[in-house]
């Protein structure tokens, strides 16, 4: 399981003009799911991106956690990052979970952050999503489980 994480003032995510997810200061969560993912390696991921130190302290070091900030977390299914680039001019979803299991995953993740933050907003997984972000920072990590 990956998760491209960027730390954000603001964000919204919306599908066909309707916004679906707004959060202001926290993380917007690009979450990719592989074919071997469990719900282990989701609880795994959600809790290493809970307790990230990626917002500064009073000295303006990443010190603090989105647990300890209060911020708000902003999930959206990108299948895209399970692609393997290594090779050619064209990407290789081959490594990327199918359909249903990369849902179930999916939705298993939201809920689950849900459950520990309740500041969690997503978009619809596989729709065609517009992003709108300002990236804080810029602070952006690739976590992987």
């Amino acid at each position: 399981m990956l998760a491209l994480i960027q730390r954000v003032s603001e964000a919204s995510v919306s599908v066909d003009n309707e916004t679906r997810g707004k959060v202001g200061s926290g993380l917007v969560v690009l979450l990719g799911v592989q074919k071997h993912d469990t719900k282990d390696n989701a609880d795994k991921l959600l809790e290493k991106i809970l307790a990230y130190r990626v917002f500064p302290d009073d000295a303006g070091h990443m010190n603090l956690s989105l647990l300890d900030v209060g911020g708000e977390l902003l999930v959206v299914s990108q299948f895209t990052l399970a692609a393997d680039t290594r090779k050619g001019l064209r990407p290789s979803f081959s490594s990327a979970a199918g359909p249903e299991h990369a849902e179930s995953l999916y939705n298993y993740f939201v809920e689950s952050a849900l459950g520990r933050l309740g500041r969690v907003h997503s978009g619809v997984f596989g729709a065609h999503m517009a992003v709108s972000l300002v990236n804080d920072g810029p602070v952006t990590f690739l976590l992987e489980r």
